[in-house]
Formats: structure tokens, sequence, C-alpha cells
């Protein structure tokens, strides 16, 4: 139980080999992932300029003594 075979360091070889190995599949990987992150900030600095340069309509409290539109046409029709 000490050390490993010769198998079980040939299967770690291979196994890093194919990790690492090649067109580097796990740095492709975090590439692919880093340019994720990006397209997300990106995507969310945009909704905040569109979000500030779309200001919201300022919206009227109206009282009793104030009359709708709709109202003084349905008061023009009746006299």
């Amino acid at each position: 139980m000490g050390s490993f075979s010769v198998w079980h360091w040939l299967i770690v070889i291979v196994v890093v080999m194919l990790m690492f190995g090649g067109r580097g599949k796990i740095s492709g990987l975090m590439g692919d992932f880093a340019q994720g992150i990006k397209a997300f900030k990106k995507g969310m600095a945009e909704d905040d300029k569109t979000a500030e340069a779309k200001p919201e309509p300022v919206k009227s409290i109206e009282t009793g003594a104030q009359k709708t539109e709709a109202e003084r046409r349905a008061e023009g029709a009746h006299s």
C-alpha cells in the first residue's frame, strides 16, 4: 500500500495528458468561461445605461377638484 505501481503512474500520466495535452482543453474551457463572464458584465453595463437613459415619466396625483379629460368630455356632452 506504500507506493503506486507502474500501472497507477501510467493511468495518472494518461489522465494528465488528456487534460493538459494537445490543444489545451482546460485552458480552452477557461478561456470560454472568461468570455462568458465578460459578455455577462457587458450586458449588465448596457442594461444600466439604458435604464439611466430612459427616465420614468412623472406621475401626477389627481385630486377631486381636478377633472380628467374624459370627465370633461362627458360633461360637455350632457350640456
